[in-house]
């Protein structure tokens, strides 16, 4: 076995490194979106054992959605990738890179195993730039394909060291053969084929066996005439050991995926599903297919699958002619290797091997696969290809000096146009847009394609032409469910309720009857019963059809009872219909399903709260955060709940989670606003500003955060800094109440600006003429104005709205005594005595005042207490003679309750209101 030398790998590496280039540039698409960008087992926070209990997409294998590729090393060098550098695609395309240099240079030295330095070369720079590899290396999940190569080839590589001298068995390499196909077969199922192509390598070129050898060896041993030589003793041993060690692979793959074959629908395979002979025609149509694509890759295609290729449904049709010439063509090859001796026949049986053997997973001739062709499952068997054309080349370039001066542009040509067209085709895989768009150009009959352009302009919000493609596959494939509910969907976000409604309604009509004693779901995709919930989503947004949108979800449930989302929608319109115990239910079905899913026990948590159990509901946040740490609405509606729990000892952790969420959501205000909070319920004036102030700065318009900022100024002694936050609320809010109040309060106590506060107190009545507080607060303006007959009137209008409050009826009194006290002195005063007159009146004036004042502080204590506790605190007024008058300290603590009280009241409307 020749050495890869220096040069040839530089040359390799250079010519890869040329072809690939500009793949560095391209993003995730297509199924990258799914195995990279949704996959929770790249993150650090997934547990590794996940890696190996879920298929490639992370689904775990236990699922029927599951599409039972099991590839947990590929999925682990994802891992790395999003380790160091997370979504950034340039690591994922360059690691990608490196992987299809090493597999070109290990190919490289397997091809010197068959053909001589330079026909080597050509074939491993062949393969190094052929165009049918994009897929593979420029698509981010064509990463398996490559790893599995490298443990496919290098598995190879060690079992041709397994014959020692005088034909001697060499067992190490043997054992290194089995670890190789295991770790192959760990990145992609296919890697378990090299066991074949070693069993025919055993026979056919270690022991250089023939076909007619071997047969008339089994004549003459079954006519008695002969035993078996010991070298193919020796051979049979080896083979039952490579093939007992397959045979435990496939149990181990077999118990994996649990003896279930992945679910698969006719519009991934249609001939899948076709009957007879149009079945068998079809997939042994798709062999020559597969072969033009490598010997023409000129138009290539990122999905195949639907009605690209159209089913050959009669022995007359014409493309019957093209799979019997490549099984003609292919059987006198196999012929020629099988039956010769020789280093040709030798080479070309070996890549017969190669093309071949590693194809038949994917081939459909004994067990159907999700599609029809796919270009990055030629990457192993376009290696055969390679030793062929090489093998070829060089047969040609010996037979003369034309020929070999011919065969020579030829190959040039061809290496030179292969590497034009890979280097043009990574461009495709520049974006979904870009990779769908260059598909249409190719293929128009598949309804896929039309649907993912759509799907791509979707993201961008680009709804109105998105439309047009989503319309254009329903025309195409008429009977596309999936196409009629992206057409619906489309409406959807387009606001065209009505015609939304109308496609899903279509796409509804085309789901499959149920069958009595039939699996459901062996007849449809289960992503295609989302029509269902799509429709239950559409129509629950109308209250009177909200029973209609329930009878959806549960046909859904009756169609397949493990369908978990049906559940978890469901259990939102039980919510919605005030059924919280209903809801309960729905959410508890759907976590015997599934009770990994954090959004489940986030759901079960809303639906305690709704019932009044906020200790379980609490338990149930904290389980969603254990299995997501970081989820975002636990988070935030956890340490809400613990903030109004009241309880001081869980301040620490709400305070803790709400970081966290800032963290997760930096540009959310509601997380500063909550914060703020409970700075302020913690006494920390200095923090709670702070953060008030940021949410404020992201959301300058926040109603909350700026009542409360001003509330909090109010508090600290600050009450003249609460006026401008006050007047930015009531900019954006003139009609809020309590803004109105606070600053009517420190108008008139602060400021003594009693016109200003007159005007906030008026406007609150315009507002809402019932409004006993500031009905009242108005009375007290009226007596600051020295106008007691309309202080007693307004009293009295104030009365009648609060009959029961007996703090009215007692200043009510007051202003009265007061009123014929000054009536009295009037009289019996003299006009010279009237500067005494005009001091006594200002003295009642004072003591109706400051009795009024306190009296309208009370009373919003009071007013917001109610709302909070349904309490109301005992009242107390400096107006009555028995009463002593009140310490500074207590109107102090008058003062802290007051806006405390305020405070809460806010708290609890922001809550009610949904803010």
């Amino acid at each position: 076995m020749a050495d890869v030398t220096l040069k040839e790998a530089a040359l390799i590496v250079g010519v890869v490194a040329a072809c690939y280039w500009n793949s560095l540039f391209c993003g995730f698409v297509f199924d990258d979106v799914s195995a990279i960008l949704d996959n929770k087992d790249l993150h650090p926070s997934t547990p590794l054992r996940s890696l190996f209990q879920n298929d490639f997409w992370g689904t775990p294998m236990s699922e029927e959605r599951s599409h039972k590729s099991y590839r947990p090393l590929t999925v682990l060098t994802f891992r790395l990738n999003y380790l160091f550098s997370e979504l950034n695609a340039v690591s994922y395309h360059f690691l990608n890179l490196v992987f299809h240099m090493v597999v070109c240079i290990v190919f490289l030295k397997v091809c010197k195993l068959f053909l001589d330095n330079r026909s080597s070369v050509v074939a491993s720079l062949l393969f190094a730039v052929h165009p049918i590899h994009t897929e593979a290396v420029t698509g981010v999940v064509g990463r398996a394909e490559l790893l599995s190569s490298i443990f496919f080839l290098a598995a190879f590589l060690s079992y041709t060291k397994s014959k020692g001298p005088d034909n001697t068995i060499v067992w190490t390499p043997i054992a290194v053969t089995v670890f190789l196909v295991a770790v192959a077969t760990l990145c992609k199922e296919q890697g378990i084929t090299v066991v074949g192509i070693c069993c025919v390598y055993e026979v056919f070129i270690a022991q250089g066996y023939t076909l007619p050898t071997l047969l008339d060896t089994a004549l003459q041993i079954l006519r008695g005439k002969g035993s078996i030589p010991f070298s193919m003793l020796q051979t049979l041993l080896k083979l039952i050991v490579l093939m007992f060690s397959t045979l435990l692979l496939v149990v181990v793959r077999v118990q994996v995926i649990q003896s279930q074959l992945p679910v698969f629908t006719r519009f991934d395979n249609p001939a899948a599903v076709s009957p007879s002979p149009a079945r068998q025609l079809t997939f042994n149509y798709l062999l020559p297919v597969n072969a033009w694509l490598l010997l023409n890759p000129s138009e290539l295609c990122c999905d195949w699958t639907m009605g690209t290729i159209p089913l050959v449904e009669s022995f007359l049709d014409v493309r019957n002619a093209a799979t019997l010439t490549f099984f003609c063509f292919l059987g006198s090859l196999m012929v020629f290797s099988l039956r010769y001796p020789g280093d040709s026949s030798k080479t070309v049986l070996m890549a017969l091997c190669l093309i071949v053997l590693p194809f038949i997973p994917a081939s459909n001739l004994f067990f159907p696969v999700g599609f029809v062709v796919a270009e990055r499952v030629l990457y192993v068997p376009s290696m055969g290809f390679c030793i062929l054309v090489a093998h070829g080349w060089k047969k040609l370039s010996n037979k003369s000096s034309v020929l070999r001066k011919i065969s020579w542009v030829c190959l040039a040509a061809v290496l030179f146009t292969h590497a034009l067209k890979t280097l043009h085709r990574n461009w495709d895989w520049e974006s979904e847009y870009t990779l769908f768009m260059s598909a249409l150009k190719v293929n128009k009959n598949n309804a896929k394609l039309w649907n993912n352009v759509g799907h791509a302009l979707e993201n961008e919000k680009n709804f109105e032409r998105a439309l047009q493609f989503f319309i254009q596959a329903t025309q195409v494939q008429p009977d596309d469910i999936g196409a009629h509910m992206n057409v619906g969907r489309t409406y959807k976000n387009l606001n065209k309720t009505k015609e939304a409604e109308e496609s899903y309604m279509i796409a509804k009509s085309l789901m499959p009857q149920i069958i009595p004693g039939k699996k459901y779901a062996a007849r449809v995709a289960p992503n295609h019963l989302n029509v269902y919930i799509n429709l239950a989503n559409l129509i629950r947004a109308n209250e009177s059809r909200l029973e209609e949108a329930d009878q959806l979800y549960r046909q859904a449930i009756s169609m397949r009872p493990d369908f978990k989302q049906a559940y978890i929608s469901r259990g939102e319109l039980l919510l919605k219909m005030n059924k919280p115990l209903k809801a309960k239910e729905a959410y508890l079905r759907a976590l015997e399903l599934d009770r990994t899913n954090a959004d489940l026990w986030y759901n079960l948590a809303i639906v305690y709260i709704e019932l009044k159990d906020p200790t379980e509901a609490l338990k149930n946040f904290n389980q969603a955060l254990e299995l997501n740490p970081t989820h975002k609405l636990a988070l935030f509606n956890s340490a809400l709940l613990m903030q109004e729990s009241g309880d001081a000892r869980l301040r620490p952790e709400a305070k803790q989670r709400l970081l966290h969420y800032v963290k997760e959501e930096p540009q959310d205000s509601n997380g500063y606003f909550n914060l703020g909070m409970l700075a302020m319920d913690d006494k920390k004036d200095t923090e709670a500003e702070a953060w008030m102030k940021k949410a404020i700065r992201l959301q300058p318009n926040f109603r909350s955060a700026l009542f409360n900022l001003a509330l909090l100024y109010s508090q600290t002694g600050k009450e003249l800094m609460a006026l401008p936050v006050l007047e930015d609320l009531l900019r954006y809010y003139p009609d809020h109440t309590k803004g109105l109040i606070l600053k009517g309060d420190i108008l008139m106590n602060q400021k003594k600006d009693i016109a200003g506060a007159k005007t906030c107190f008026e406007k609150i009545l315009e507002l809402d003429p019932s409004n006993v507080q500031g009905k009242h607060n108005l009375c007290v303006v009226y007596f600051e104005e020295k106008d007691l007959i309309k202080a007693e009137k307004c009293l009295v209008e104030t009365l009648a709205l609060a009959p029961h409050e007996e703090y009215i009826q007692r200043h009510l009194n007051i202003v009265r005594s007061k009123i014929a006290s000054l009536g009295a002195m009037e009289q019996s005063s003299l006009p010279s005595d009237g500067t005494a007159a005009t001091e006594a009146k200002k003295k009642s004036f004072q003591n109706l005042k400051e009795a009024k004042s306190e009296k309208a502080t009370t009373q919003s204590t009071a007013d917001n207490k109610e709302h909070s506790k349904n309490k109301k605190p005992t009242e107390k007024s400096s107006a009555d003679k028995e009463t002593p008058k009140k310490s500074a300290k207590e109107i102090k603590d008058i003062e802290k309750k007051r806006v405390a009280a305020l405070k809460r009241l806010e708290e609890i409307e922001r809550i009610l209101n949904g803010e």
